[in-house]
């Protein structure tokens, strides 16, 4: 029995190994060709896989070759991976030539377009059921085409048929895929199948679209290429000869040629150019011959060339771009390289080194390299030149299937079995370095500089390509030093290495010139000074400073594991760690800055050195000179270059965009890039900046954006007002950029919509211009809004009228007794008895304090008890006692004993009218920007003069809302019912209400050159907002933020004995104020050195009762504490004292020095009382006794005590029969000027101790210097470790560390702390 090919797959699996994990389960029997068309095929083809067994088909190894891991691993990373995806096995690939996309073609039938750029899937089409092994995306036109592997067959007219997919998008259309096999074309929007293209009768491998002409190729296991016209949507042409599975076909970009390579061990090269003239068949006979030439091939196509040399199947065939050359991989393992001509074609070169199967090779479109991938997991590249491998790209796990290049850039992409990735093999960023006008750089082995005044670009100095065949040895960084003329050019040759030139003054332009450079070994190397360059060297982690002899003058360690350097300075280099850079002197040794940061790939400075840019993958960090961070900017793609403008603006590109960056870390978008740029310098609205090829482009901008923003951050308000006047600033993000930033007041001079107006007018506090927008959009809610913004502003005339729109009677009622107007309250009683409205009735009767009413409404409501105990409580008796008969037997029972109280309305504060207005000037913007007719009356000499008055939108709230009767006579018609009508709505005009209240005004204080201020920052706010120091935080009541600078500064951690201090700090720097009875006290800060003269709207620090002078006032009560033998309360002025300090603020620097000065006193009086106290509280111990009055001399106490401490110390040790050491006390006592009595005494102890040995050993050394541990009170000699506090400077053995200061009482021993802040001058 003759088997067709689908029996013959099944049963010669082990041809088709390798790829046997992609076969389909077979489709029904019912739709297969019959067997004898399958044999007419074969036979016209020449085919012998009928008769073929599958130990004589040219059979591939299984995947798993055991001898692929014998492939050397390289880091993937070296291959410069842009985009990787996860997902099922990847069989095609292809980019699209304009567009950041890139088609993948799965295993599991699905076709995936993705961004590589932004990184997302735009879509994915899952029509197909087999795997799709092909993609191509057409050049020009909105087209791409796919094929699949589904087995499908139709029989017309006796044609046998399989397919392949087309697919057609455009901005408005979609791609998808077929099922079956087809060729679909999809509208995007509609999903609708356009058309279907059958013809093929087994598994399509590729398919390709030409570049000129509107043809598809598509290769297949049917042994045949059906070249297709997807305008006609025929096959135009099938090219037979291979007797086994072709792999792959592809047109050549330039000749009308056909290269395939099939598992039958050939490449076929087809002359095609016969099919320029062939036109789709018009008539029935025509169609019948187009059949016989589908089924045994037509002539349009001949075969050119045989290529034979491989010793199993071919799997890929690929032409060179521009030369006649092929390339070809193999089942063999082998790549070969093929030479043709007119006449014939041979083999060139063979290359080796792949592991397994290669399943596609290809030429690089614009280097003479070769990439092929294998299915030993690997990527490698070789030199088409030399044909020798240069670099080899590996994965763990994954085989790899197929190869594409971009048509346009310089990337490529690989499928495996696990996803994609897309990829370059080289940096294609330009080696540049700028140095005032000039812009030095490398291209094409040379280096050029180019003058940006001129624009004009010569090339200087020939650079000696690397002798390594390995990629990405081009030149990465460059280093200009303008004095001498030298340029450090460093690249990744032999591990890291740089070239040193000095370029000769007249060698611009020379071609012919040529030098040898100095060479040398290092990570990165820069220049620092005129005639110095520093060199890294990572395997010892220093930097070799070198002259420019190449010879070296001094090497430093670096401070941190150093990966790269830069210039940061004359004799300084910023050096770059994984997480952190820092800016180290190399003269000094020391760190000048450090900053965390995420990894940083590029260092930018401004032009004055002030400012630095850290260009990070995705991050941009902004600091200063001394790397104190003041923003970070995140992107989600990758951030490519910058420059600083004049401005101190930070200009950069990412992959498609140009943007700014402000000081405050405020971004946006300049412009949008068709291709990626390196940004050399930004002068005025020009950027200066070179391409991946290396050519110099000048781009202009518009910088206004930015610029408005900066003015806006720097506070040059004329600038902006300047700007809104001329330039064409608009859109919402400006809008919302200034209503963010608090400018909502300029934000309404860009703004038509008038909600947007009016919340912009209610932020700003413009309830002039919130009128206006209000009435336009006549919403409850924007009155609602209105009346609210109005009744903080105390504009009662809008509150009314708003209250008017909406109806709200019951605020309308309450607002009028909030301001006393009983007139309206009155009307408001009759309004809500027109509207039978019984509780409100009842409301106004109580807030005018009418009880008559209140008892009449409580009468005909039918609550006849609450209406009889109204009148008795108010006194009303003939009242009660008509309603006591009508009440009969259920009067209600008054309480006795209770005294009665009426319910009257509190008087209000200010009678009808606006609450008064602070008189404050107009702002910046509101002068520069808003004209209107106020300020006639009080500046009538300045109407004719030329002071810019040109009209603006500025609304008149009088002729806003000048027909708002208060009556509400046109307003709320239709809210009052009639007598006569049930179904609501009430006649206003029978009121007859007075004419005052026909026009409610805005504040009659309120003229337009003045406006309501916004809420200012409090006084106690700004206090803190610019000060370090405790005491002002204290003043301010931020008592948290005072703790915390306290226990940054001094370590403190105890703050109950600061308690009362802070209290008092507090209530001594505010006052208080009445205003109304019925209204809280008002705090008002008081000010240090405050006077009548000052300006308003600067405020001072606060005045602080805590004064330096108070201190000397309780040192002295202390010391005569002290002298008069008071040691405990002698201890607690001292420590009062040292309590204080942290709370006083001082003016100069010389007062820090006395407040330091201070501390040292009060800790050794507070320390040494202490020891005294603890001495007293010791009665059976002789021996301690005498040491702690021998240490309480060692504390440094002024003469007086000194005197009493050693005669106090002499005596005691005399006593207990130490008189050594009572000896050395009477001698230190006499040499300290002793008054008469204690020089007796201490000669008479000198003559009794004699030579005299101590009876006691003390652990006291005079002899030895030390201090004395303020907790264990045991001395700490001279070498010994200690620690200390870091407020008050006692001294404690180690094992105190942690532990609170014993002798301050705040502090924590050994913490960490910057040191005592108590005035503003050590800020500056």
């Amino acid at each position: 029995m003759v088997r067709g090919p689908r029996s013959v797959k099944r049963a010669n699996q082990a041809a088709r190994a390798g790829r046997k994990e992609e076969i389909s389960p077979p489709p029904s029997v019912v739709g297969r060709p019959s067997s004898v068309f399958r044999l007419l095929l074969q036979i016209s083809s020449g085919s012998d896989l009928i008769s073929r067994s599958s130990s004589q088909i040219p059979g591939r190894k299984t995947p798993q070759d055991p001898t692929s891991d014998l492939s050397p691993r390289s880091d993937l990373q070296s291959m410069l991976t842009k985009f990787e995806t996860k997902s099922n096995r990847v069989k095609g690939v292809s980019f699209h030539s304009k567009r950041p996309w890139v088609l993948a073609s799965l295993h599991s039938g699905v076709v995936q377009l993705w961004d590589y750029r932004m990184g997302t899937l735009i879509d994915r089409f899952d029509e197909h059921d087999g795997p799709v092994r092909g993609v191509h995306f057409h050049k020009s036109q909105p087209l791409f085409v796919s094929g699949g592997d589904c087995y499908f067959v139709q029989i017309r007219s006796n044609n046998l048929k399989c397919s392949i997919y087309l697919y057609l998008f455009s901005e408005g259309d979609a791609l998808f895929v077929g099922d079956d096999y087809k060729i679909k074309v999809w509208n995007y929007k509609t999903h609708r199948c356009l058309f279907t293209l059958l013809g093929h009768l087994d598994y399509i491998r590729t398919v390709q679209f030409h570049d000129e002409h509107p043809w598809i190729v598509s290769a297949s296991d049917d042994q045949t290429i059906r070249i297709w016209n997807w305008q006609s949507r025929t096959c135009i042409s099938v090219l037979t000869g291979h007797n086994h599975y072709v792999m792959c076909a592809s047109f050549h970009p330039k000749e009308d040629l056909v290269v395939s390579a099939s598992l039958d061990q050939t490449i076929r090269v087809w002359d095609i150019s016969s099919l320029r003239k062939k036109v789709a068949p018009a008539d029935d006979l025509l169609r019948l011959g187009q059949i016989n030439s589908d089924l045994f091939g037509g002539v349009d196509a001949v075969v050119k060339y045989v290529l034979e040399g491989h010793d199993r199947g071919v799997n890929w065939a690929s032409f060179h771009p521009s030369l006649p050359l092929i390339v070809s991989g193999a089942d063999d393992r082998q790549v070969k390289l093929w030479r043709m001509n007119d006449t014939k074609a041979w083999e060139v070169d063979t290359l080796r080194g792949h592991m397994n199967n290669v399943s596609c090779v290809m030429f690089h479109a614009k280097q003479d390299i070769i990439v092929s991938n294998s299915e030993d997991k690997s990527i490698r590249i070789w030199d088409a030149t030399k044909r020798t491998g240069i670099q080899t790209f590996r994965r763990e796990h994954d085989r790899f299937w197929i190869l594409a290049a971009h048509p346009e850039l310089n990337l490529l992409a690989a499928g495996h079995d696990s996803g994609m990735i897309v990829f370059k093999l080289e940096r294609e960023r330009p080696a540049f370095s700028v140095s005032g006008d000039a812009l030095y750089y490398v291209k094409d082995r040379f280096l050029r500089v180019y003058e940006f005044s001129s624009q004009k670009d010569n090339q200087v100095v020939p650079i000696r390509r690397p002798g390594s065949v390995s990629l990405n040895q081009g030149p990465r960084t460059l280093s200009f030093s303008p004095t001498e003329n030298a340029v450090l050019i460093c690249s990744d040759v032999d591990g890291g290495s740089y070239e040193l030139y000095i370029v000769p003054k007249d060698a611009a332009g020379r071609g012919d010139y040529m030098q040898d450079a100095r060479k040398g070994a290092g990570a990165s190397a820069v220049f620092v000074a005129r005639n110095r360059f520093a060199v890294l060297d990572k395997s010892s982690n220093q930097a070799i400073v070198k002259n420019l002899k190449n010879e070296i003058v001094k090497k430093s360690p670096l401070p941190i594991g150093t990966d790269a350097i830069y210039y940061a300075g004359t004799g300084n280099l910023l050096c770059r760690a994984e997480d952190r850079v820092l800016i180290f002197d190399l003269q000094q040794r020391i760190v000048l800055g450090e900053l965390q940061t995420p990894s940083v790939k590029y260092i930018v400075w401004s032009s004055d050195m002030e400012s630095v840019a850290l260009l990070g993958k995705h991050t941009i960090v902004i600091a200063n000179k001394k790397l104190v961070h003041r923003c970070t900017l995140h992107e989600t793609i990758r951030v490519k270059s910058g420059a600083w403008d004049d401005k101190g603006v930070f200009i950069y590109t990412t992959l498609n965009h140009i943007k700014y960056c402000l000081p405050n870390g405020d971004g946006g978008i300049i412009k949008t890039l068709d291709n990626t740029i390196y940004i050399t310098k930004v002068s005025g609205n020009n950027i200066y900046c070179l391409d991946r090829d290396g050519k110099n482009h000048t781009i202009s901008i518009d910088s206004t954006e930015y610029v408005f923003k900066l003015s806006l951050f720097h506070k040059r308000y004329d600038h902006v007002m300047n700007m809104i006047r001329n330039s064409q600033l608009c859109g919402q993000a400006v809008i919302s950029y200034l209503q963010q930033k608090g400018f909502p007041e300029v934000a309404l001079h860009f703004v038509k919509d008038e909600k947007t107006r009016f919340n912009l007018a209610l932020e700003s506090g413009n309830i002039q211009i919130a009128v206006a927008s209000a009435k336009e959009i006549d919403d409850k809610d924007h009155w609602y809004r209105l009346g609210i913004e109005a009744l903080r502003q105390g504009n009662t005339s809008i509150v009314e009228y708003a209250y008017q729109r909406t109806k709200n009677f019951e605020r309308l009622s309450f607002l009028y007794l909030i301001t006393g107007n009983e007139e309206k309250l009155s009307k408001m009683l009759k309004i809500a008895e027109i509207k039978n409205d019984i509780m409100g009735q009842f409301h106004n009767a109580m807030y005018l304090g009418d009880v008559h009413e209140r008892i009449k409404i409580l009468e005909h409501a039918g609550h006849l008890p609450l209406a009889y105990v109204t009148a008795v409580s108010h006194g009303l008796k003939e009242i009660a006692s008509r309603l006591a008969t009508e009440l009969g037997e259920n009067v209600p029972t008054l309480p006795e004993g209770k005294k009665r109280s009426l319910l009257l309305p509190p008087s209000s504060l200010i009678c009808c009218g606006d609450w008064p207005m602070l008189r404050v000037m107009r702002g910046i913007f509101d002068n520069g920007l808003d004209t209107g007719k106020a300020g006639n009356e009080e500046e009538e000499d300045a109407s004719n003069a030329d002071w810019g008055d040109e009209e603006l939108d500025i609304v008149d709230v009088d002729d806003m809302i000048q027909n708002a009767d208060i009556g509400i006579t046109a307003e709320l018609d239709d809210g009052i019912p009639n007598e006569d009508n049930e179904e609501g709505g009430w006649d206003l005009e029978d009121l007859e209400l007075p004419p005052d209240a026909d026009t409610p005004k805005a504040s009659g204080n309120a003229t337009s050159l003045f406006v309501a201020p916004t809420p200012g920052m409090p006084v106690s706010q700004i206090w803190i907002q610019k000060s370090s120091l405790a005491g002002e935080h204290v003043a301010a009541g931020n008592f948290d933020t005072a703790m915390r600078l306290l226990t940054r500064q001094l370590g403190f951690k105890n703050f109950a004995p600061l308690k009362p201090l802070f209290m008092d700090l507090l209530l001594g720097s505010h006052t208080y104020m009445n205003a109304f009875a019925s209204a809280p006290a008002m705090s008002i800060a008081v000010e240090r050195n405050w006077s009548e003269s000052a300006s308003p709207n600067v405020r001072g620090p606060p005045a602080l009762i805590f004064k330096f002078f108070q201190m000397d006032e309780k040192l002295k009560a202390a010391y005569r504490a002290t002298t008069d033998g008071k040691f405990p309360e002698a201890l607690r002025l001292f420590l009062n004292i040292l309590h204080a300090i942290p709370l006083i603020v001082v003016d100069s620097r010389r007062e820090v020095d006395e407040v330091k000065e201070l501390i040292e006193i009060a800790r050794e009086y507070v320390l040494g009382l202490k020891i005294e106290v603890k001495r007293k509280e010791l009665k059976d111990n002789s021996v301690r006794q005498q040491e702690l009055a021998a240490y309480f001399t060692n504390c440094k106490l002024q003469k007086i005590h000194s005197r009493l401490v050693l005669t106090n110390a002499m005596t005691i040790c005399y006593k207990g029969g130490n008189f050594a050491t009572a000896a050395n006390f009477a001698r230190m006592l006499l040499e300290n000027g002793p008054t008469e009595i204690q020089a007796k005494k201490a000669r008479q102890v000198l003559q009794h101790a004699g030579d005299r040995q101590d009876a006691n050993q003390l652990n006291y050394d005079y002899r030895n210097p030390f201090v004395v541990c303020g907790e264990t009170y045991v001395p700490i000699y001279r070498g010994q470790k200690d620690v200390s506090c870091p407020y008050c400077g006692a001294r404690f053995v180690p094992s105190a560390e942690g532990h609170l200061c014993s002798v301050c009482e705040l502090a924590v021993v050994g913490a960490d702390a910057s040191g005592l802040l108590c005035s503003p001058a050590q800020s500056r």
